[in-house]
């Protein structure tokens, strides 16, 4: 029943600008910490930033503090991953995922659901 359905990937320039969007349904999204995560091609699946289910609390990896934005839309079920001054070494397939029991995890084996994945990439 649960259901992540990811949008807005596709190819950027470096210095460049997307928004990925997930819509969930089948769940109390709002009780829900949503997640992103990436994985390219080779290396693991990278924690990439969560926002908690009320969105008062945010946190991202170093690697994209200052450049990604996560937010959500309660009344839309929606979360985002505004993603500004792309880098070559961004370029991956992004996951959202959710995690409740009021966890904050940075650990995907602790997401209870799954998206897709969308893929990402950024030219030089």
């Amino acid at each position: 029943q649960v259901q992540l359905v990811e949008a807005g990937g596709g190819l950027a320039q470096a210095g460049g600008s997307l928004r990925l969007s997930c819509v969930a349904s089948g769940l109390p999204f709002s009780i829900y910490t949503m997640g992103w995560f990436r994985q390219a091609p080779g290396k693991e699946r990278e924690f990439v930033g969560y926002i908690s289910g009320s969105g008062a609390s945010t946190y991202y990896a170093d690697s994209v503090k200052g450049r990604f934005t996560i937010s959500r839309d309660n009344a839309k079920n929606t979360v985002y991953l505004q993603m500004n001054s792309l880098k070559p070494e961004d370029t991956a397939v992004y996951h959202c995922a959710a995690v409740g029991r009021n966890r904050r995890s940075t650990v995907p084996e602790e997401y209870d659901y799954w998206g897709q994945g969308t893929q990402v990439t950024v030219s030089s």
